[in-house]
């Protein structure tokens, strides 16, 4: 009986998408190697014929998801640091104006 297997790249960027969303400070690696492994997977999957076609796109779908969150994060955390340090700069700046 012939067997169809299902592809391990896409069970493992699956994982990584999933591990990437829920895991911080280090969800944004895991996203990145979550979408090299999708893409990977794919590409096995449509020469090899395998199944998992369906893990490897929802795999690279959360592996995207969990680099956006922690993008925005880390874009977040930027504008914070400098609005809150130029806030004390131009409240030093008033007092000094008056």
């Amino acid at each position: 009986m012939n067997e169809v297997r299902t592809n391990t790249k896409a069970v493992v960027s699956l994982t990584l998408g999933i591990l990437s969303i829920v895991i911080p400070f280090i969800g944004l690696v895991l996203g990145i190697i979550g979408v090299v492994i999708s893409r990977m997977g794919l590409k096995e999957i449509e020469s090899s014929n395998e199944n998992g076609r369906g893990l490897a796109i929802s795999g690279f779908i959360c592996s995207l998801v969990g680099i956006v969150i922690y993008v925005f994060w880390i874009f977040l955390a930027i504008f914070s640091y400098y609005s809150f340090t130029n806030v004390e700069f131009n409240l030093e700046f008033i007092s000094l104006l008056k």
